[in-house]
């Protein structure tokens, strides 16, 4: 017991030390994981090491590799194109129908299957002028929810683990649990991060960035253009801004693909398309091997494309996660996760524990594989519930949605991959805001699952 406090202090000094001096954090948790499981653990270098995520380098580098190809050769700008071409200003959309789209794909067996959507929206946001945050947790919340769908992985692991424990959990009781509170999280973030902007843009013409989208070359606006104007030449400008857009949507014709931008555009399709065939015929797609190998595809059809993408992979965010995870990973072999898990488990009253065993599921799924804690914590809902006082399925449904709703963190695979398929400068700030995002939701996630399921069981 005594090394498992131990390992869990340190965990958290280390995270501490690296925030404050602001070194690479995924530097000093692999040495830091490397001495506590030696010397602290008693593991061998080879068991430390094998709890590197190398999965999630393969998806991290397979998904950045092949869209860094598909916008080195202008498909992306042109997909882009032709969606403002369709949608014009009715950039407050684009959120929910990303969410849609991810809760679609997230839910057909791999949550992180939704990840596709990723890449694409991130530069999309981009050309509209919306906030990437808003953008991310637009694709983070969809596929939390579509992970809990009967037929996914979350939602299987789940109700699977609950009726394995005697516990009646109804999958869609689950489903339905896990999309209103996504909603509600999808509803906080439009409102925290421009939403509001975004539905009133159609008058105001205030494009986020201050640039409105290039149309095929007709409306062109470098740089900031609300620099050195005042606020009667800014208002004139904007509606000068709006006006040629809303002349030009419709009447452009955009330029012929090249061929391996046609061949890019397939293999995009492709990988969509083979997620879904494979979740379908019940195995579980692994995105990150679909990606190299259609991104092999795209780069014997265009070398040089391909040999620039190499250094657009996000190397820097692989290894922050790797790190982390390979920490966590001793922690758990050495008992520090069950050691948590006991404790709340054998809190007094079982209200306090439900929300103890929420907030560790929602605090080690931050850094860790969602799956493994949901499948590690539902058997410790069984004390909660012998003695009839607490609703099982309340107390499970709220344990998983808890357990899913902070993996936007940067230090999970999915806050990680959104973190990655954004611009470098932007990065310092998107894990900045998905740290506080994602660490917040291990408290409030609890408090509100648990006080909206748990709490009126007992009543």
């Amino acid at each position: 017991m005594l090394e498992s406090i131990v390992a869990l202090a340190l965990f958290v000094a280390v995270f501490a030390l690296a925030t404050v001096r602001k070194v690479h954090l995924g530097v000093i948790m692999f040495a830091s994981a490397a001495g506590v499981g030696i010397w602290l653990a008693g593991m061998e270098m080879d068991d430390v090491i094998a709890g590197f995520p190398v999965s999630i380098l393969v998806l991290l580098v397979g998904v950045t590799y092949f869209f860094a190809i598909a916008q080195a050769n202008g498909t992306v700008d042109k997909i882009i194109t032709f969606a403002i071409s369709r949608v014009g200003d009715r950039a407050a959309l684009l959120p929910l129908v990303f969410f849609g789209l991810t809760a679609g794909i997230a839910a057909m067996g791999s949550p992180l299957a939704g990840l596709v959507m990723t890449p694409i929206g991130m530069p999309l946001a981009k050309k509209y002028g919306i906030d990437r945050m808003l953008m991310g947790l637009a694709i983070g919340c969809g596929l939390s929810a579509g992970g809990f769908a009967p037929t996914s992985l979350f939602g299987i692991v789940t109700y699977g683990t609950a009726h394995s424990v005697g516990i009646d959990l109804n999958p869609l009781t689950l489903f339905s649990i896990a999309l209103v509170a996504n909603l509600v999280l999808l509803l906080a973030a439009y409102m925290m991060f421009g939403g509001l902007g975004l539905l009133r843009r159609r008058h105001t013409g205030q494009f986020g960035d201050g640039q409105l989208p290039n149309l095929q070359g007709k409306v062109t606006l470098p740089g900031h253009p609300f620099e050195r104007e005042g606020f009667a030449q800014r208002s004139q400008r904007v509606a000068q801004q709006v006006q040629v857009i809303d002349d030009t949507v419709g009447e452009t014709t955009p330029e012929r693909f090249t061929w391996a931008q046609r061949t890019t555009v397939l293999c995009m399709a492709g990988l969509v398309v083979s997620v879904i065939l494979l979740a379908i015929i019940g195995l579980d797609p692994d995105i990150g091997i679909l990606c190299f190998a259609f991104a092999t595809v795209m780069t014997l059809v265009d070398p040089k494309t391909g040999k620039t993408a190499v250094s657009k992979i996000d190397w820097s965010t692989v290894l922050m996660v790797g790190g982390i995870i390979t920490f966590v990973g001793v922690l758990q072999e050495i008992g520090a996760v069950d050691l948590l898990g006991e404790a709340a488990s054998q809190a007094g009253a079982p209200l306090v524990a439900a929300l103890c065993i929420c907030i560790i599921g929602g605090l080690v799924s931050a850094f860790a594989s969602t799956t493994g804690m949901l499948a590690a914590l539902v058997p410790l809902a069984i004390p909660l519930v012998a003695d009839g006082n607490i609703a099982g399925w309340a107390v499970i449904a709220a344990l998983g949605v808890c357990s899913s709703v902070v993996d936007v963190s940067p230090f999970s695979t999915v806050g990680a991959t959104l973190v990655a398929t954004v611009d470098e400068e932007e990065r310092p700030r998107i894990t900045k805001v998905l740290t506080r995002w994602g660490l917040s939701l291990v408290v409030v996630g609890p408090v509100a699952l648990v006080g909206t399921l748990v709490l009126p069981t007992m009543l």
